[in-house]
């Protein structure tokens, strides 16, 4: 008589559910979705046509000249099963092999030779679809996969359920390879749920670069709310803050659909507790507030007041709970040009500002401009100061802060930042303007029309200045304020 087989003691019972926290929602429309965002237009292999194959074959080893060939042939086949699998809603029966999926997965040794092993000829498997299922079983008899668009999140999921990792790196490889700005959030979900922080990190990346076209996306509005904490808390979204407010409210208007409330500001504004509080309202100019968020009705009447007031209110400011840190849509090493070869004194203001019109060639962000300070060292002074970017051509302000700075006397210039970077585009006129108040200054001279800058890695940037017609208290190319542009290259530039 032969010895019963005894279970082994050290391997864990089956439980194939527990290599991951939670089973994902609707990963059949998840990959719809995905596959609609990629556009991949080629066809793939149809796993799911794969009908067992049968095992009359006779002596189908002799043209199997190696054991992946061998192991290739056994995929899906009925020749040599000891088990089936009853997979997803159609009910597929796929042959199968313990000894191959059980040195492939650590979930299938467990399920098949664990101290609970699974005796039945058969087993049910209900939450996964035969496709991926399918993609799994050819991967561990061949090492070869067969992932598209249409099958790459079931599969995720599928490796993710029975440990197998190498597959799990093929499927992550796939949607890096894939991602977009038009489905940067829909990947960002599932990295999240699957806790791929690599893939998260590079959805986010791309979030970061296209900003408007990730938020325009469909996918944006689908996200779980404390994805939509992890965007609203980022310093390094390229996109302007009544823009983001925007399509918070196009997300907000959705999530009321999921939980059944109307869409209306009050349940809107329910549904963003806890994410409203993340918008940079100072970052907006007044116009941008008044247009937009303060006729939301999302904001409560004291909100909007207490905004407005900051707003107008000279410094210091009345505090409000928003933050008001920029969110720095740029990259690498700040860089600052300069346009006078000299300086000389004295320099006086009288409420006039002084302006100096220019063009790039290639986008840029400006996040400060340098300024000549007092004549007088030795002495304590202050200037008060509102300086602004404007884009000549609309007369439409990008970007504006009313600020203060202490000069000690030197001709040097002095850094005065604006509160948030401001996108210039190439080919296009824009207008620094410098309202100052405070005593005589160093101005500069020997200005140059044209300065090619030469920057981090190279990138070469041509800065052409234009004389600002109007008030511009006497600044031209040649002499005057504002001797100095501080930015930084834009994250997608280009030569």
């Amino acid at each position: 008589m032969s010895n019963p087989i005894r279970p082994n003691p050290q391997r864990p019972s089956p439980n194939p559910s527990t290599t991951i926290c939670a089973k994902p929602p609707s990963l059949k429309n998840l990959s719809e979705k995905f596959s609609t965002a990629v556009s991949i237009s080629s066809s793939r292999t149809s796993l799911d046509s794969d009908a067992p194959k049968n095992a009359t074959e006779f002596n189908w080893q002799e043209k199997k000249t190696t054991l992946k060939a061998r192991f290739s042939h056994l995929f899906n086949n009925e020749t040599l099963a000891d088990v089936h699998f009853i997979v997803g809603n159609e009910e597929m029966r796929i042959p199968a092999h313990k000894l191959v999926l059980s040195a492939g997965s650590a979930v299938f040794d467990a399920m098949f030779n664990g101290d609970m092993r699974h005796t039945e000829a058969e087993v049910i498997i209900t939450d996964i679809e035969s496709p991926a299922f399918l993609v799994l079983l050819r991967f561990l008899y061949s090492d070869e996969s067969d992932i598209g668009p249409e099958n790459v999140m079931t599969t995720l999921y599928t490796a993710k359920k029975y440990a197998v990792p190498a597959l799990e790196n093929q499927c992550i490889q796939f949607l890096e390879t894939n991602l977009t700005s038009e489905n940067a959030f829909l990947l960002l979900s599932q990295a999240r749920m699957f806790s791929e922080d690599s893939l998260a990190e590079r959805c986010l990346e791309c979030i970061d670069q296209s900003t408007d076209e990730a938020l325009a996306g469909d996918s944006f509005v689908d996200i779980d709310f404390e994805t939509l904490l992890v965007i609203l808390k980022r310093d390094s979204l390229g996109i302007r803050e009544h823009r983001l407010f925007s399509a918070i409210l196009r997300w907000a208007g959705a999530e009321c659909g999921r939980v059944n409330l109307s869409r209306d500001a009050k349940n809107m504004r329910k549904v963003l507790e806890g994410a409203i509080e993340l918008v940079r309202f100072p970052l907006m100019t007044i116009e941008e507030f008044a247009a937009g968020p303060a006729q939301s009705d999302v904001l409560e009447k004291e909100e909007v007041v207490d905004i407005f007031l900051h707003f107008a209110a000279p410094n210091p400011k009345p505090t409000i709970p928003y933050p008001d840190h920029a969110r720095c849509c740029h990259t690498g090493k700040e860089e600052v040009v300069s346009r006078f070869s000299e300086y000389a004194s004295r320099w006086g203001y009288s409420g006039t500002c002084d302006r100096i019109r220019f063009t790039v060639s290639r986008k840029i962000y400006v996040v400060g401009l340098g300024l000549y300070g007092s004549i007088h060292s030795g002495t304590s002074t202050e200037y008060r100061v509102m300086m602004q970017i404007i884009h000549s051509e609309t007369n439409n302000i990008c970007g504006q802060n009313e600020t203060s700075f202490s000069p000690d006397g030197t001709p040097k210039s002095f850094r005065v930042m604006f509160k948030e970077p401001i996108e210039i585009k190439p080919n296009q006129f824009y207008t620094a303007s410098a309202t100052l108040n405070g005593p005589d200054s160093w101005y500069g001279t020997k200005g140059l029309a044209q300065v090619q800058h030469v920057g981090v890695g190279e990138k070469k940037t041509t800065f052409t200045f234009f004389y600002a017609a109007c008030n511009n208290n006497g600044t031209s190319v040649e002499d005057g304020q504002i001797p100095e542009l501080i930015f930084f290259h834009s994250i997608d530039s280009k030569e």
